[in-house]
């Protein structure tokens, strides 16, 4: 017998804690995996032996961009996402419905689909679920996912709800273009939960979108707004929900101390632009925390940013080094935290993994969470704000 070229195995339970197994046409991915994103078929500053070596299994592009530019047909004709961007491993691609809430005014949302002005050349387009499953498939993914409206955070639980209503419409047209198209048994369409920080319509959402029998199954609409306490509240309770015997993904989530915590409350699957986004901004991750780079204090340090780090970055440069690349505005000085911030969260999911399979979680999670020292809360909030603002404008 043929084996499934898509397939996912709870390997061993801690509690809530997973590890396990996904099996794709582009290989074996296990959990819990974090995703770097390569939004436009590349992780930014990183060529793709790089991004493995730091050790990613499966990056996550971005269906919307691609579209726009591109296009899918070129990517399709020529081969695929893989062989388009030399990518050999699974590849998982969003449907370009948070790009199409993070344009704001650009775009108009009613029960049809999306119509969004282009921010490159202010050309009109729309999407629909059938439109966005079709352009995920010509560009090839392991993965893609279903056409949802996310919604701001803030907004009144009568928007919240119409626009999970709407989410569970589009999943069923999504679900049904796939399953007739010639494509579909080589990628996976993975459903999505919304419904805000209002736990009666998650708790509505997740028996809708569960309803549809989806190999995976992703929760969607937080960290876009929300405080940490809300968004572990909302995964717990989505993931408590959620079928034992498949995936889940929350989606954008990338912070090191959200990534323990969220796989204590059993998320197997993560993406966010956060690890290279910072990096290029100077801030790099140690297990102490955050720290700014282009700080002073790290000027004449003689030794790697992390001691024990293994990445390509702490294993042949120092941190002055570091200091004075981005102090001098040389561009090298973005791959190299890029790498090492990459390989910090790429490193913690293998820790993770281990610590779940040993039946340590627990100890590991006390143990990470009594020496990272997370972002100040108010910082975090007025970065996201801008950085959402900044994809709006």
């Amino acid at each position: 017998m043929a084996q499934p070229q898509f397939a996912y195995q709870v390997q061993h339970r801690q509690g809530r804690v997973r590890a396990g197994e996904l099996i794709t046409p582009h290989g074996r991915v296990e959990t819990p995996v974090f995703m770097p994103v390569a939004t436009q078929a590349t992780v930014k500053s990183l060529t793709p032996e790089e991004a493995l070596a730091a050790g990613a299994q499966m990056v996550l592009c971005n269906a919307y961009h691609l579209y726009l530019r591109p296009g899918v047909s070129l990517v399709d004709k020529l081969g695929g996402l893989h062989r388009f961007m030399g990518w050999p491993r699974p590849i998982l691609t969003d449907s370009g419905g948070f790009q199409a809430f993070s344009l704001g005014a650009l775009r108009k949302v009613d029960d049809a689909g999306i119509q969004f002005r282009s921010h490159l050349d202010g050309s009109l387009h729309h999407f629909t679920p059938e439109l966005a499953t079709r352009n995920q498939e010509g560009l090839g993914a392991d993965i893609i996912m279903c056409f949802d409206q996310c919604i701001a955070y803030g907004s009144s639980k009568e928007e919240v709800r119409q626009a999970m209503e709407r989410t569970h419409r589009w999943a069923r047209l999504c679900h049904q273009a796939h399953a007739a198209s010639s494509r579909a048994e080589a990628q996976a369409l993975f459903g999505i939960v919304q419904g805000g920080t209002f736990p009666d319509l998650r708790a509505e959402s997740a028996a809708a979108i569960t309803r549809i029998p989806f190999p995976g199954y992703a929760i969607g609409g937080l960290a876009v707004g929300e405080d940490k306490a809300q968004m572990y509240q909302i995964t717990q309770q989505v993931t408590d929900l959620l079928p034992q015997d498949k995936p889940r993904y929350l989606m954008g989530v990338g912070s090191p101390e959200d990534l323990v915590e969220s796989v204590a409350r059993g998320v197997d699957m993560f993406d966010c632009v956060l690890p290279t986004r910072v990096a290029r901004n100077g801030a790099v991750f140690t297990r102490q925390g955050r720290v700014d780079i282009t700080a002073r204090r790290f000027a004449e340090v003689d030794a790697p940013l992390e001691a024990d780090c293994d990445c390509y970055t702490c294993c042949n440069f120092t941190t002055a080094y570091l200091w004075h690349l981005f102090r001098a505005k040389e561009l090298l000085c973005l791959r190299l935290a890029s790498i090492h911030n990459l390989r910090f969260i790429l490193r913690l999911m293998a820790q993770m993994r281990q610590a779940i399979l040993g039946d340590r979680f627990e100890e590991f999670r006390r143990e990470f969470l009594d020496a990272y020292r997370p972002t100040d809360e108010a910082v975090r909030q007025a970065q996201k704000e801008k950085w959402l603002k900044a994809r709006g404008g």
